[in-house]
């Protein structure tokens, strides 16, 4: 029993000193990760699925769909944590959603002061799969999808604009879910379902969309489907391990929910 107590409370001061150096290095988390993306988008950009059209405007229009990929998820985080302070007092909504369990209310400076307020313990886990999400994310597009070139197939035109769009709101949601959880938002546990609902939503419709985009060759489509059927299959397996610790948890309840067991 002490062993396992010890193992419980070495495990909880490196939970902490994990949401402590994202939140003291999020600055130069996010530099680093701009330089290795953009070196991984370089790349790829140097290998396109078709000759680069000339001229300024070809060249534009290669860089661009990787300036999204890269820049508007950080927009969305930016965004995130200006709409969400750092100490902000945020009201709680007025609809309860989370049901199960019996729980009583308690304010929020009671709140802050007890011991189980926090993103520690396993809710650190969440924290930081929300945050890596993002380069496995990327890398996955960047890997599925070479750059676009001129004169590309039509079938490839609309699978890469579809990929591009679901990497990048994705990811955006994603980072956005990550800047409220980090900043205690009360919404944060539902707006993750939404976002994972979203995902869900997204790998079935570009499913459907690459159907209707007519022939293409058979290794593509297969390529396309196992990258899709992989998707889904994190997001359920996310959801079913996340979402009844979202409801029932007492540090989350606690934190986003200021309620305790009654």
């Amino acid at each position: 029993m002490k062993g396992w107590q010890m193992l419980g409370d070495t495990l909880h001061r490196k939970s902490v000193a994990a949401v402590n150096m994202i939140e003291l290095n999020l600055r130069g988390i996010v530099a680093g990760w701009v330089l290795v993306a953009g070196l991984m988008c370089g790349i790829r950009i140097a290998f396109p699925a078709t000759p680069l059209a000339q001229g300024a405007a070809g060249i534009m229009a290669a860089f661009l769909p990787y300036l999204a990929v890269v820049g508007l998820p950080l927009c969305s985080l930016a965004l995130g944590l200006k709409l969400f302070p750092r100490g902000a007092l945020f009201d709680q909504p007025a609809i309860r959603l989370a049901q199960l369990g019996r729980w009583r209310r308690v304010d929020c400076v009671t709140a802050r002061d007890m011991n189980h307020y926090g993103l520690f313990g396993v809710m650190a886990s969440l924290l930081i799969g929300l945050l890596i999400n993002i380069p496995v994310r990327t890398a996955e597009f960047l890997t599925a999808m070479p750059a676009l070139g001129g004169h590309a197939p039509h079938w490839f035109t609309g699978i890469y604009a579809m990929m591009l769009a679901d990497c990048v709101i994705i990811s955006s949601l994603y980072l956005f879910a990550f800047a409220m959880a980090l900043r205690k938002h009360p919404l944060f546990p539902r707006f993750l379902l939404l976002v994972w609902g979203l995902d869900l939503v997204a790998q079935i419709g570009i499913a459907h969309g690459t159907a209707m985009l007519g022939p293409m060759p058979d290794g593509v489509r297969e390529a396309i489907a196992d990258l899709l059927g992989g998707n889904l299959k994190k997001v359920l397996i996310s959801a079913a391990i996340w979402l009844p610790y979202l409801l029932l948890s007492e540090r989350v309840n606690l934190t986003f929910r200021h309620r305790l067991p009654a």
